[in-house]
């Protein structure tokens, strides 16, 4: 086990290049097919994307004959589109369509020379979170978390996701987050009209310091789901925790403090030098006061700065964050990018 960690801190880390217009994007489906999204919502996202320069091709398993993408020969198909995307030279960043919860069955299929040796942008959320941190913990890649291509289909209350993704993605790789001035936790695929949305009260400083390190994380219940793997990237001597959660009918708040305090029973969650929360859904029932016990209720957080209700996760909207990228804290400012210097 020592050598292994050894060999996973001792890869080099690669940074993709940045998009540039005139780039061809490809959509893949990790988890489920495009069927799941609108055709409305489809032709806003490309609108989007070429209003950047970029092109949108589609992966071979992303039709709309593809839902749900169960089965073995579904995984390998899944995969398959991911690696035609890797080795595709005129490809130059990889956006999946939606999460869903199986993605980490791909892991043991993904070549990751073949990745190290092609490295490009890889960009989505929630359940690919497996993918995003294993894909940096074998192959060196920094990952983004950040919007699918569905979300490109949002038709209000996008622009602070889409400029996030742009700083993070077109424009310089690096960006202060600010809180968002509205959010919502809304079924916005289903009624792009009616829209609830609700004033930003700001981060919520849960216990202050200033830190910095390699950014690690995403939804913490898949991110759960790789510890004790070699997919679950090793905590550097510094490290910067992203978590969120997600709750799709009734709260739990239990379930978020045992999926923490387990991930905190890690033996290189000592090396975590700071955590950052995103925002909960309403579903959750968490108030600040609620996250507050929670973070004082687990041993290892003592001292620790930690940072919530900071714009990423299942509500909208979202920022983009680098996946074996960097964050700084300091003075409660969250500075992020995809390299130290």
């Amino acid at each position: 086990m020592q050598a292994l960690q050894k060999r996973r801190l001792d890869m080099q880390k690669i940074v993709p290049p940045l998009l540039s217009a005139g780039d061809e994007i490809r959509i893949v489906a990790p988890s489920r097919g495009i069927k799941i999204i609108g055709v409305d919502s489809r032709e806003l996202a490309a609108q989007r994307f070429a209003q950047m320069g970029l092109k949108v091709s589609l992966g071979r398993y992303t039709t709309d004959d593809n839902w749900d993408l169960m089965g073995t020969s579904a995984i390998e198909q899944r995969a398959a589109d991911i690696m035609d995307a890797f080795e595709d030279s005129n490809v130059k960043a990889i956006f999946t369509i939606i999460g869903g919860f199986n993605s980490n069955q791909l892991l043991p299929f993904l070549d990751y020379d073949i990745i190290r040796k092609n490295p490009k942008i890889f960009c989505g959320f929630s359940d690919i979170t497996a993918l995003l941190n294993g894909i940096y913990a074998r192959s060196g890649l920094v990952t983004f978390s950040g919007p699918h291509y569905s979300s490109f289909g949002m038709l209000k209350g996008f622009d602070y996701t889409w400029k996030c993704m742009k700083d993070m993605l077109l424009e310089g790789g690096q960006y202060q987050l600010t809180p968002s001035a509205e959010w919502s936790d809304d079924l916005w695929f289903i009624d792009q009209q009616n829209r609830t949305f609700e004033a930003n009260e700001g981060y919520w400083n849960i216990q202050s310091g200033d830190a910095e390190g390699v950014v690690v994380g995403g939804n913490l219940g898949t991110l759960t789901l790789l510890n004790g793997s070699v997919y679950r990237p090793v905590f550097d001597r510094d490290t910067i925790l992203f978590v969120e959660d997600c709750y799709t009918s009734g709260g739990d708040d239990a379930a978020f403090l045992r999926e923490l305090q387990a991930m905190a029973y890690q033996a290189d969650f000592a090396n975590v030098k700071a955590v950052v929360i995103g925002r909960f859904q309403k579903a959750s029932g968490i108030t600040r006061e609620k996250l507050e016990y929670i973070v004082h209720s687990i041993p290892q957080l003592k001292g620790l700065p930690v940072i919530a209700n900071v714009d990423f996760g299942h509500t909208t909207p979202m920022a983009t964050l680098p996946i074996g990228g960097y964050c700084r804290i300091v003075g409660g400012n969250i500075i992020l990018s995809v390299n130290k210097d």
